[in-house]
């Protein structure tokens, strides 16, 4: 049998040698270099691969008949979670205030593997929230949040090297509406380091990573919705909390990390912040987790974009190889192109998390692009997954390859942390709030402008003052297409935004590869740097 034109998918790459883009803006980063390696070698491929083909599995009881509520998973899985541990990704914000290189750890890691970037987003999220609204929680496990060392024990998260955080918002008769929540809270009397403790009682009809040492949950007090930290483990000896695993949710993606249905029963749980102000406590964290999705999307665009170039380099059809051929490799290119866009729009947000609190530009791109960002770079990853599925043809759609995992993954980024109208609608919101930083961000943008591209931004200024809901979608992606074109423009070659604005702005197309690109080869050239 005659095996020359099978093109086998491309299984172990430094994704840090071969990514320019990423490589500018850090330079010689050892650990970044370091970890880019370890993350693309062929074992962490296989790690990944085998994770997500033996899902989490629920062990409600032991062999006696008592309730322990334990996931098992697959071993890969925490050696996966012990390598970014390891990295220093998910403690560098809070720790030196290093937003960009933490994002470009999640970036590397999320390529491979993106169900463990879940506990660590959380888990990062979590560090800015409790440092602020509960100092005596904070102080108590500040150690195991910002440890290097991954900890696997299931036992009392106040006898563990190593702690992951996880969240419980969601009900079944609420979805998106976090002031249906129906969860109660009464105090108990008690507390521990300063923050009071309550029972809770209720249930939550998406909670992640259930294994996680402890939670941050939404839950009714007399005050209102109030944010609580509800411990796996009871902290006053008395074992496991009151957590009833009812079923982990049989999901489309995202299957090497587990999600379940849970009850509370008289769950021991300490308050964060002040009673009645839990939404604003979870609004702070949810900025920091749009963030990561913005990053997670961005990361399976550059996975999809990777394996569908190595393919179209190497195989033949009617002659010549696909990369050769004229309509391919404007596919390929526009691809590139939109992989290029969201990696920078990534890194100038998680930029701006630097100094959003002391410049007004700053808070603007964190507290009003980046739901843009959200709701765009991550519905722009489910349509490349499942363009770079199709350069693959049939090898693309089985699932003993990557792109179909890819393609299941895709799509949870955009409903997590609100989906695409909630995210729209929190643009239209933050635009009113911070109308004093939004004029100042397109203050700063309109240089970067052409007069046409000036009048756009100009317009679109004044439809964000007085904006009509039915449009915000629309408003959404214009002031996202704007900002990567001026992205573009400061940190990529010339040719990539010239292309960018011919074929996003200036002459718009739905599919990639429809509106025609002056310079597809040259951003192949610049995406990936084969060895």
């Amino acid at each position: 049998m005659n095996h020359d034109n099978e093109v086998d998918e491309c299984r172990a790459l430094d994704l840090w040698a071969t990514d320019p883009s990423l490589r500018a803006h850090f330079g010689d980063d050892a650990e970044l270099a370091r970890y880019g390696a370890q993350i693309g070698s062929a074992q962490a491929q296989d790690w990944a691969e085998q994770a997500n083909r033996r899902p989490p599995e629920l062990q409600t009881h032991d062999a006696r008949g008592r309730r322990i509520d334990r996931v098992d998973f697959h071993p890969h899985w925490h050696r996966l979670l012990a390598g970014l541990r390891a990295s220093g990704a998910i403690a560098l914000p809070h720790a030196q205030n290093q937003w960009q290189r933490s994002a470009a750890f999640f970036y590397l890691h999320g390529q491979v593997e993106a169900g463990s970037l879940c506990p660590a987003t959380m888990t990062q999220a979590a560090l800015p929230v409790l440092a602020r609204h509960a100092s005596g929680l904070y102080a108590a496990l500040q150690h195991g949040l910002l440890s290097r060392e991954h900890d696997h024990r299931d036992q009392a998260l106040n006898t563990k090297r190593s702690l992951w955080l996880g969240m419980g918002m969601t009900e079944k008769q609420g979805g998106s509406d976090l002031r249906a929540c129906t969860s109660q809270a009464r105090p108990d009397g008690g507390d521990w380091r300063g923050a009071p403790r309550y029972l809770v009682s209720g249930h939550k009809w998406f909670f992640s990573a259930p294994m996680s040492d402890a939670h941050l949950v939404l839950a009714q007090t007399e005050e209102g919705p109030s944010c609580f930290l509800l411990p796996r483990w009871r902290l006053d000896g008395g074992g496991l909390n009151g957590v009833r695993i009812q079923r982990l949710k049989d999901k489309l993606g995202n299957r090497s990390n587990s999600s379940s249905e849970v009850e509370f029963e008289d769950c021991e749980a300490y308050l964060v912040g002040t009673a009645g102000r839990g939404i604003p406590i979870l609004v702070e964290m949810a900025g920091i987790t749009r963030l990561q999705c913005v990053v997670g999307s961005a990361a399976l665009l550059r996975a999809g974009l990777v394996q569908a170039v190595h393919w179209a380099g190497q195989r033949r059809a009617f002659g010549r190889l696909l990369v050769d051929q004229p309509l391919m490799q404007q596919v390929l290119g526009d691809l590139a192109l939109e992989s290029e866009a969201a990696l920078q729009l990534m890194l100038r947000l998680a930029q701006a998390f630097e100094s959003r609190d002391q410049d007004p530009v700053e808070r603007a791109w964190a507290r009003v692009l980046t739901p843009a960002a959200k709701l765009w770079v991550c519905k722009r990853a489910v349509a490349a997954c499942g363009e770079a599925m199709e350069v693959l043809g049939g090898n693309g759609y089985v699932e003993t390859g990557s792109l179909a995992r890819l393609y299941r993954e895709a799509p949870v980024n955009s409903i997590w942390e609100g989906s695409g109208n909630v995210m729209a609608l929190d643009v239209l919101r933050a635009a009113q709030r911070e109308g004093e930083a939004l004029q100042a961000w397109f203050d700063a943008l309109l240089p970067d402008l052409e007069a046409s591209e000036q009048v756009r931004a100009r317009a679109l200024c004044d439809a964000l003052r007085s904006p009509d809901e039915a449009q915000a979608r629309a408003l959404a992606q214009e002031l996202v297409l704007l900002a990567q074109a001026q992205l573009l423009r400061r940190h990529s070659p010339a040719t990539m935004a010239q292309d960018f604005l011919s074929s996003r702005l200036h002459r718009p197309g739905g599919m990639f590869g429809a509106s025609p690109l002056a310079h597809a080869r040259a951003h192949l050239e610049r995406a990936i740097v084969f060895p």
